[in-house]
């Protein structure tokens, strides 16, 4: 009985010893298959796609902090490759983005040229529509238009004046360069002895105008402000316009025995002009710039009335009640600097239309809703249009800019009207809407520091042309689109006309910042710039609207005023209404960014006005 229990012992340690080893063996087989599907997702390299956002992989250093994110995600693969596969997958990952630019350099060859659509409005700031906040406004076609493409939330003007800003449109370039600094006129310079009132000094055939008829063969026509008052063929090209209709300085104004509203004929100019397209343009393929250019929202100067909208829009409202800015006190107002308050007995202008409209409680909500009224008007028109674009089936081939050409204060530091460095002056709307967006841009919103210096390269890159040599903005379409700052420098190389996107021409960008290590920059090839040189000349005299110059980044402020050697400096991030100026603060944090901010303001105001061939 023993010997028999012993021997049944034997064969159950001997089937369980077998039952073991088939488990082993399995778990041996498990281990190798993950351990080959590990090294073919090597090989695959899916699970290394770098977020378009961050910097590029390949010019980090090996203890970026991205290379800790990665290695959380998938630690096998960080120990198993070694630095020949890593070559290798850098080599793959390159070879893709080409093959996936050039695609889309091929996509958009296939692609009809696209038009493009200027909607250009004035004195209006970049919180006036109802897609950046503002409670009251009504601009439900603007914001539609921001909920399909991109809204630029921190877009800012080189210069806060209407013809100045317009000037810098035609060319590309600050008012340092262009040097059409007075309405009508530029700088008067002295020749034999005596003084000559120059013009528009940048050669007509260099203007964005001539450019987009001769160059790139569009039909173009404007519709609305010039904003010159000057021979708009002598300086802008003979020959340039398809369509061109100037008309500025008036709301009402009889036409044919009846009363019109100049909003009304912007957009019957519009209308005009694309019908006019359909007729002779749509048949050759040929497509089309317009520049449909607002008077509204600014006000008729000398007209106690200011605003006077439509009377179908008198009702809008009417039962509101418009939120007083925080900034728009007396204790702000005392704030500005001394020559805000001239001993001469005059006034500063901006204080003078300050007493126009919003030295009364009353007044100011009546002048803010005629204002709001006059927006919503050309909200209304930019509707009109649209769907004369859909109508002729072209909405989709059309990309379509929404923007002004400076901001307003609305009594904030006790002023009316533009000119000054502060952020209600600076800040105006920015909305793209553009075919070749990719779809992930929808909706969204940027940041980045836009100008409206970018405007020019921004519509002659959509037409296939480089920005030229003299320019001094980039194409604001490789922040929405596919491959981004990599397409930027890859398609420098591309001899397509229709690149993905423009190339510098020859134009250099200017070395960082020496303060914030590289922080502070006017951008690369890899990257966005992220401060800015602003200006606005004296008008007249420096009782009536002083000089003024600035730094521009996203914590601070340096102002600068020439003409009575006057510094301010805001810390825009605990400080974003500019009320407390940090020039005389004992703060050794404060003092060292002041001696930062100096340096580098007298660097791009260098640049800005030299002829070198930068991009700022």
């Amino acid at each position: 009985e023993e010997e028999i229990t012993s021997s049944t012992m034997v064969r159950t340690l001997q089937s369980q010893q077998s039952r073991v080893s088939r488990m082993l063996v399995i778990l041996l087989i498990t281990l190798s298959v993950i351990l080959v599907a590990i090294l073919v997702s090597v090989h695959q390299l899916d699970v290394f796609s770098i977020p378009q956002h961050t910097t590029r992989e390949q010019d980090m250093p090996d203890n970026h902090p991205l290379h800790d994110k990665m290695s959380r995600n998938v630690d096998t693969n960080q120990l198993l490759m070694d630095k020949a596969q890593r070559a290798r997958w850098l080599a793959h990952q390159r070879k893709q983005k080409e093959r996936e630019l050039q695609q889309q350099v091929e996509e958009d060859e296939k692609q009809p040229p696209m038009n493009i659509l200027l909607f250009y409005a004035d004195d209006w700031r970049h919180d006036t529509m109802g897609a950046a906040g503002n409670p009251i406004v009504k601009t439900p076609f603007i914001d539609a238009l921001a909920k399909e493409g991109v809204r630029f939330v921190e877009n800012c003007v080189t210069t806060s004046i209407c013809w100045i800003s317009r000037a810098t449109l035609y060319t590309g370039q600050y008012l340092a360069r262009h040097h059409f600094e007075m309405l009508g006129r530029g700088r008067t310079l002295l020749k034999d002895g005596k003084p000559v009132e120059m013009k528009l000094e940048v050669p007509a055939n260099e203007t964005l105008y001539s450019l987009m008829k001769k160059k790139a063969k569009y039909f173009v026509g404007h519709a609305g402000k010039l904003g010159l008052w000057i021979d708009h063929q002598e300086y802008l090209g003979k020959g340039t316009f398809d369509y061109f209709v100037d008309e500025d300085g008036w709301h009402w104004r009889e036409m044919g025995g009846k009363m019109v509203h100049i909003t009304d004929k912007n957009t019957g100019d519009a209308l005009r002009f694309l019908k006019m397209w359909e007729q002779k343009g749509k048949p050759k393929q040929t497509p089309f710039f317009l520049n449909v250019a607002y008077f509204a929202t600014h006000a008729v100067d000398g007209d106690t009335r200011q605003y006077m909208p439509q009377n179908k829009s008198m009702a809008m409202y009417e039962n509101d009640t418009i939120p007083i800015p925080a900034t728009a006190t007396e204790e702000a107002w005392q704030k500005m600097p001394y020559f805000f308050r001239p001993k001469s007995g005059g006034m500063n202008e901006g204080r003078t239309r300050w007493t126009w409209r919003y030295d009364e409680s009353d007044k100011h909500q009546r002048m803010m809703k005629n204002y709001y009224r006059m927006a919503s008007e050309v909200d209304t028109s930019v509707g009109i249009i649209l769907k004369e674009l859909e109508m002729q089936g072209q909405l989709n081939n059309t990309m379509i800019i929404f923007t002004t050409d400076n901001g307003n204060f609305h009594a904030e530091h006790g002023l009316a009207d533009k000119w000054y460095p502060h952020q209600e002056s600076i800040r105006v709307p920015l909305v793209i809407k553009d075919p070749r967006m990719s779809p992930e841009f929808f909706g969204t919103t940027n940041d980045e520091f836009t100008l409206n210096i970018d405007l020019a390269a921004t519509v002659l890159a959509a037409a296939g042309l480089d920005p030229l040599p003299t320019m001094m903005g980039r194409d604001m379409s490789i922040l929405y689109r596919k491959n981004g700052f990599e397409g930027e420098v890859a398609a420098t190389t591309s001899q397509s006309r229709r690149k993905a996107f423009a190339s510098t021409n020859g134009r250099q960008y200017i070395d960082p910042s020496s303060d914030g290590d590289g922080k502070y920059h006017s951008g690369s090839e890899s990257s966005w710039r992220t401060e800015f040189f602003y200006e606005h000349p004296m008008h007249s005299h420096p009782d009536y609207i002083p000089s003024s110059e600035a730094l521009v980044r996203k914590d601070y402020k340096y102002f600068y005023w020439p003409n009575f050697k006057y510094e301010q400096l805001f810390d825009l991030k605990n400080d974003p209404g500019e009320l407390n100026d940090l020039i005389t603060s004992k703060n050794p944090v404060h003092q060292t960014k002041l001696k930062e901010m100096r340096k580098r303001f007298v660097e791009l105001k260098m640049m800005a006005h030299s002829d070198l061939p930068v991009i700022l």
